[in-house]
């Protein structure tokens, strides 16, 4: 997984090395990256025009050492102070490349950075000057770079707010800063391969048991799906209860159905989860009020993990205190909230800074919490987390979010911690999906990518 590292993760890392290294080392490493790679994307020096954008402080510096680079390398470069920066920054015969070097990660305030004509690129060095380091939010109106070269590690405000769409692509570069104190990391393919250990040669269907808690009167289908991303993601057997009158038919499908009652059905749900490693509670349940009561029975009662998803999250939300239901229960939960899930258990909407609320939530209610969207962020209650960052609009349909509870449960019961489990399920479900369709994916779709794109990690 990839370090990211807030600002004063990095303060600290640049605290550290400068017990045995000049500030001046540092500025000159991370100068000369910046110039490699804008030799990168010029293809060549000689002759090509770069304007740089400096600022006063360590940021600024680095630009001027990427600016005698290129000129070293015959480019023609301009130094520009970002006070006495004209707008437009240059005209588009003018320039080949603008590197924006005005402000780093611990900027605060406000930028408005001059105008550049499309066709320019422009290349940020560490973040792009005006996007707080933290919460990724544009103070002001900063340049969209075409590439942020970020030094030491990636930093939270690349991956969340404004930071996707102004950052560009995002190389990370090592200038000899240790970001060994981060608590955050990115989620990567190879992480899935490293983790998910394949089932063993002995392996038996109920090694992998998943149960799944859902679906209500008339309300059946967010049931299939979760039990068939469960099985996509590798759970061996899947049972399904539903709570349902005797007069409806039980989803088809390979899941094993049990019909509960419509209320008072969690001692059953119990029974019928016991030889199972994690559960899913919650897809389809309906809000009805006696489903909180039963919602909670069962978490108290569970012996193994529970996933806790969509209606079973209302459900919790509804009493007066989730953080002494979920304690009740011994085994660990997790939590998959959307925004508006979220803010129910909350008590308010994520903000800004999407990991800082994540992190509260978790460490108030006990639980692994997942809080959904382009960027995923998992916390745990001791304050680690991970990031999935490979979803994409291709997942706003009806269902997919059922898919995913299926999937990390599938994870939890082939033994990967809950934080892992969570995790690797949001990044497996987004890779999965961009192997559909751009338009006209659905859920179903979803869940048996699932499968084909695990099997290419496996083989890979």
């Amino acid at each position: 997984m990839r370090p990211v590292a807030t600002v004063a993760e990095v303060r600290a890392a640049d605290a550290d090395a400068l017990q045995e290294t000049d500030q001046s080392v540092l500025v000159a490493r991370a100068g000369t990256v910046v110039a490699r790679e804008a030799l990168a994307l010029l293809g060549s020096g000689y002759g090509r025009r770069v304007t740089v954008v400096v600022g006063k402080g360590n940021n600024g510096a680095d630009g001027r050492v990427a600016a005698a680079h290129l000129g070293a390398r015959g480019a023609r470069v301009s130094v520009v102070a970002v006070q006495d920066a004209p707008d437009p920054l240059v005209t588009r015969a003018g320039a080949d490349l603008v590197i924006d070097a005005a402000f780093g990660t611990g900027f605060r305030g406000e930028y408005r950075a001059p105008s550049v004509p499309v066709g320019v690129p422009v290349l940020a060095a560490d973040i792009p000057s005006g996007v707080d380091g933290d919460t990724g939010i544009a103070c002001g109106a900063p340049l969209r770079a075409d590439l942020t070269v970020t030094f030491a590690a990636l930093k939270p405000g690349l991956l969340q707010g404004d930071g996707p769409l102004l950052a560009g692509r995002v190389v990370v570069a090592d200038i000899g800063l240790d970001p060994g104190r981060s608590r955050i990391a990115l989620v990567e393919d190879h992480d899935v391969a490293d983790l998910l250990a394949p089932r063993p040669r002995t392996a038996h269907k109920w090694q992998s048991a998943v149960a799944v808690v859902a679906g209500s009167p008339g309300m059946t289908g967010a049931a299939e799906l979760c039990a068939r991303g469960a099985y996509r993601a590798g759970a061996g057997m899947v049972r399904l209860g539903v709570p349902s009158t005797p007069e409806e038919p039980l989803p088809g499908g390979d899941a094993v159905s049990t019909r509960l009652s419509t209320t008072g059905w969690a001692a059953d749900a119990l029974a019928m989860a016991d030889r199972c490693r994690a559960v899913v509670l919650g897809p389809g349940l309906g809000r009805d009020p006696a489903t909180a009561d039963d919602v909670r029975s069962l978490l108290a009662g569970a012996s193994v993990p529970v996933v806790v998803d969509a209606d079973g999250l209302f459900a919790l939300a509804t009493g007066d205190d989730a953080a002494a239901a979920l304690r009740a229960g011994a085994s660990g939960t997790i939590l998959t909230p959307h925004d508006g899930e979220f803010a129910r258990l909350a008590g308010a909407a994520p903000g800004a800074d999407r990991i800082a609320a994540t992190r509260a939530l978790a460490a108030r209610l006990g639980a692994v919490v997942l809080l959904k969207g382009p960027t995923t962020v998992v916390a745990e209650p001791d304050g680690r987390v991970l990031l999935a960052t490979s979803g994409s609009p291709r997942l706003a349909t009806a269902g997919t979010g059922d898919v995913l509870a299926g999937v990390i449960a599938a994870f939890v019961a082939r033994g990967l911690p809950l934080l892992e489990a969570a995790a690797l399920g949001a990044h497996v479900h987004g890779a999965a999906a961009a192997l559909g369709p751009h338009e006209g994916l659905l859920a179903a779709d979803v869940a048996d990518l699932v499968g084909r794109w695990l099997s290419g990690v496996r083989r890979g």
